[in-house]
């Protein structure tokens, strides 16, 4: 199976040349690059946080087999998706799906279920794939889109994760794919924002779970958040940071109704 780009065009350029140099553009790397475990990166259009998902990028070595974990934003298809067969097609090419690691996952964590469906329209994962194939060349990946709100299987997933990562012998990077805080005022999503950042920073992927939903923190991909940190806790990480935050005033000008955008790598 293929799937077809569903958002080229509009959250990123569909032309192949325009695509990679603007993606080299936003991941200028100034300085060292370390080994992360996991990171957080945003998914809204390039134009709005692609420099936020390039600093994050730029300052790590991507690992050539990632597991990519975000929200699924639409009503169609089962609440914990994955892909364990094909690949995603983007304007730089073909992006193959690590077979190997996806039915593995998908056999440790058996609320995951194969799903094209929910896959079909789903941005969260589609955005990350041109940066892979530009900085990481020759990667695979497991897609799994969550649209999960209980944290008991969140917590299995990512407890799936770090067994399976834990089995094979070479890196391979966590990535959850969210947007921050949605269309508040920019004042307001700064602040909301940083309460879910700081529990992020503390690898406290309960605390994050518990701060989102009591402080009304619209959030897209917490629940990816919280099961990329209870993965990477499991894997011995012991240190998060921040390296970017913005909102989409900070390109737009409008701060009436924002999105947030963080940056993050775990390690």
């Amino acid at each position: 199976m293929i799937r077809p780009p569903a958002v080229a065009g509009r959250f990123y350029p569909s032309e192949r040349e325009i695509l990679s140099k603007q993606i080299t553009g936003f991941a200028q790397a100034s300085g060292e690059k370390v080994r992360a475990l996991g990171c957080v990166v945003p998914h809204a259009g390039y134009m709005y946080s692609g420099h936020v998902a390039g600093a994050v990028y730029a300052s790590i070595e991507i690992a050539a087999r990632c597991i990519l974990l975000g929200p699924r934003h639409f009503p169609r298809g089962e609440p914990m998706a994955i892909l364990t067969q094909g690949s995603f097609s983007t304007p730089l090419g073909e992006a193959r799906i690590d077979e190997e690691l996806a039915s593995a996952l998908a056999h440790e964590c058996p609320r995951l279920r194969e799903d094209p469906v929910a896959h079909e329209r789903e941005h969260s994962l589609e955005v990350q794939i041109p940066f892979l194939q530009v900085l990481a060349k020759d990667f695979r990946f497991v897609p799994v889109v969550l649209a999960m709100d209980r944290y008991g299987p969140i917590e299995e997933l990512g407890r799936a994760v770090a067994k399976i990562v834990g089995t094979v012998n070479q890196p391979v990077l966590v990535i959850a794919s969210t947007d921050m805080n949605h269309y508040e005022n920019d004042a307001v999503t700064r602040v909301k924002d940083g309460w879910a950042i700081e529990r992020i920073l503390a690898l406290d992927p309960r605390g994050l779970y518990d701060t989102v939903r009591g402080e009304g923190i619209t959030m897209c991909g917490y629940a990816a958040t919280a099961a990329m940190l209870v993965a990477t806790r499991e894997l011995g990480a012991t240190e998060a940071r921040l390296v970017r935050y913005a909102t989409s005033g900070d390109a737009s000008g409008d701060r009436e109704q924002v999105v947030g955008y963080a940056g993050i790598v775990i390690r």
